[in-house]
């Protein structure tokens, strides 16, 4: 076995997946890496170990709580929520919320994304080319959606993305601030809980309290904690997956076209967008394992830590026929952007209806839709646990 390589291997270029999980997915799936904080792990990178770590009880999520294991952010998880709990506490969080994310829900909030699409593309329309569809659409659309589902001010965009942008940083923010900007968060969500018993409301946050106060299904800690999960949770994967699905049709002009040509087959693009960009900057989810498990030809012994790499394992050339190739026609796609097993995704059909709407809505209102600069030009936020651009400049 190889010594523990250094994790992240650089700071990530744009969409572009690092070459050594190439050599990781051919060579060694399974591998020992060295990471910022909390010392060594194992990195799964393939599809099928990916899912049976994903899946199987053996490999906990709630063993990571206040301990200093092995991660890229120098915060600790020390927050009971839906990522960081394991079943039956995980099931019955998951069961609070699910109500949210019913297909009847599922459908209105689409119905209200749809509305504020329109309203943002006649904007961009009204003021003319070019525009920035990161300020002008991939931020926005998400915010409307999260603070309408959830119950939380629009008006308060500003704050609460602000502190989200620093919550979720790896290296563009120093400890002491990432730290501060999830107390803030905090404190924000705990002071809507609080106006939610004053004044109490139809929204998920109004029904959570509820289920608190009425029914004691979940603790305070486990409410505010679901409240900021959630916040941030619709708010930067949905604006990243939004922006870079945008740039990703713009530079590849044949795929783009063909989508143009068909827009039936826009469900599956989505699918297939959410496959082939990377998402995050490095593997997470780390699990710590609760007993010697057999994955991969490896034996992981009690007490290890093993992360997985999703977008890794969407390039699978044993699941993916040319894995590095763009399909928007591409079926089956069994890509695990949302994840797998239990954890998997609750906002998975609303994160596909955000981008369907986003990118549906952005092609049939603007024909003939361009980068307005040189792709070479765009620059990507560093130091960021999910990858995305500062502006994403268009002009029609």
């Amino acid at each position: 076995m190889r010594p523990a390589r250094p994790y992240p291997f650089r700071e990530p270029s744009a969409l572009e997946l690092e070459p050594e999980y190439t050599d990781l997915l051919a060579h060694e799936p399974l591998s020992r890496v060295s990471l910022p904080h909390g010392g060594d792990a194992w990195l799964a990178v393939r599809h099928a170990d990916v899912r049976a770590v994903l899946s199987d009880p053996r490999f906990s999520r709630a063993a990571l709580l206040d301990r200093d294991v092995p991660r890229t952010s120098p915060r600790r998880l020390t927050d009971p929520t839906l990522h960081t709990v394991d079943p039956p506490e995980h099931t019955r969080l998951r069961r609070l919320v699910a109500t949210a994310f019913s297909p009847r829900r599922v459908a209105e909030l689409t119905t209200h994304a749809q509305r504020v699409a329109d309203g943002l593309l006649d904007r961009v329309e009204a003021q003319g080319p070019p525009a920035d569809l990161i300020a002008d659409l991939a931020v926005p659309l998400p915010v409307a959606v999260i603070c309408q589902m959830l119950g939380v001010p629009v008006a308060d965009r500003e704050r609460f993305a602000a502190w989200i942008d620093v919550a979720l940083a790896t290296t563009a923010y120093p400890a002491d601030e990432i730290h501060a900007a999830f107390t803030r968060l905090n404190d924000y969500i705990a002071a809507l809980v609080a106006d939610r018993r004053r004044t109490p409301t139809d929204d998920l946050l109004g029904a959570l309290v509820e289920a608190r106060d009425t029914g004691g299904r979940l603790s305070e800690e486990e409410l505010v904690a679901l409240g900021v999960t959630l916040l941030y949770a619709g708010l930067e994967t949905t604006t990243s997956e939004l922006g870079n699905g945008i740039h990703t049709l713009l530079t590849h002009p044949e795929q783009l076209a063909a989508l143009r040509a068909d827009p039936s087959t826009l469900d599956r693009a989505v699918d297939e967008l959410l496959r082939f960009n990377p998402l995050v900057t490095s593997a997470g989810f780390t699990r710590v394992a609760l007993a010697d498990v057999e994955l991969g030809g490896v034996t992981i012994r009690a007490g290890d830590a093993v992360m997985v790499h999703l977008d890794v394992a969407n390039r699978d050339p044993r699941v993916f026929p040319d894995p590095d190739h763009l399909d928007p026609t591409r079926a089956p796609n069994p890509h695990l952007a949302f994840g797998f097993g239990p954890h998997y995704c609750v906002a998975a059909q609303l994160a596909k209806a955000e981008l369907r709407v986003g990118i549906g809505t952005l092609l049939d209102r603007l024909p003939t839709l361009t980068l307005a600069v040189d792709r070479e030009s765009l620059t990507w936020r560093p130091g960021r646990m999910a990858r995305g651009l500062h502006r994403l400049p268009v002009t029609w």
